[in-house]
């Protein structure tokens, strides 16, 4: 769909076509103008780790998170599952999206994250972060640009295993997790969103001469682990 939609920090990114989204944006706007701004950070050392869903992204970001001293992991994913649990229109416009396999806006996710970091910040002082999960596409890089261009980016990871390894990983933490997005349809398409927008953006690193380091996660956690926990060191 043409146009720039990084510009206003509630823009969808993805046409959902209702009038009654169309006012719910013009209020969040004009509520968002209206709050004070977020206490600053310094510049801060960020490792994005992508993977489709399933690759083990969090898995290794945790164990990362408790073996590496200084690190915190943040999830782009859990920090929107928490922004829907609070409630509100907005919630439930995230919820809908996260049930769909859909990506959210670019900016709403960036905002989390930016929250996530400063709570790091003011609580250990904390400037290196494990970002799972984000960016996706270009539009998040965009987003991620326009409010954080300060920030460090010390490389990527990316997760790569083969799709029936990881829908079975998915079906399987589907019968605990509870999420609505743990069901083979959900997971198909997911799978669809993150060949089309989140496999370019690989390239794109690659093109700004930021080093993607591939990791083969169909291996065990510690095998993993051990070819990951060697880029940190």
């Amino acid at each position: 769909m043409p146009g720039d939609y990084t510009r206003c920090p509630f823009s969808y990114g993805m046409f959902i076509g209702t009038a009654s989204v169309v006012t719910l944006l013009k209020r969040r706007q004009k509520e968002l103008a209206q709050q004070p701004s977020l206490p600053s950070l310094p510049i801060c050392e960020v490792v994005f780790v992508l993977g489709g869903p399933g690759a083990g992204k969090g898995t290794q970001c945790q164990l990362l998170e408790e073996r590496l001293t200084g690190w915190v992991h943040l999830s782009a994913g859990d920090l929107l599952r928490a922004e829907r649990k609070a409630g509100g229109e907005l919630g439930d416009l995230i919820n809908a999206k996260i049930a769909a396999g859909e990506l959210v806006p670019s900016s709403i996710t960036v905002k989390c994250l930016e929250r996530g970091m400063i709570a790091a910040f003011e609580k250990d002082k904390t400037t290196k972060f494990l970002i799972d999960g984000f960016p996706r596409s270009h539009e998040n890089m965009q987003a991620w640009d326009d409010a954080m261009n300060d920030h460090t980016i010390k490389f990527v990871l990316d997760f790569e295993c083969p799709e029936e390894v990881l829908v079975g990983r998915l079906l399987e933490r589907g019968k605990d997790s509870g999420r609505s997005d743990d069901n083979i349809e959900v997971i198909r398409k997911r799978f669809k969103t993150h060949q089309e927008s989140c496999i370019p953006i690989i390239q794109y690193f690659k093109d700004q001469g930021t080093a993607v380091h591939k990791i083969d996660s169909a291996k065990g956690v510690e095998q993993v682990y051990a070819s990951v926990v060697t880029l940190f060191q």
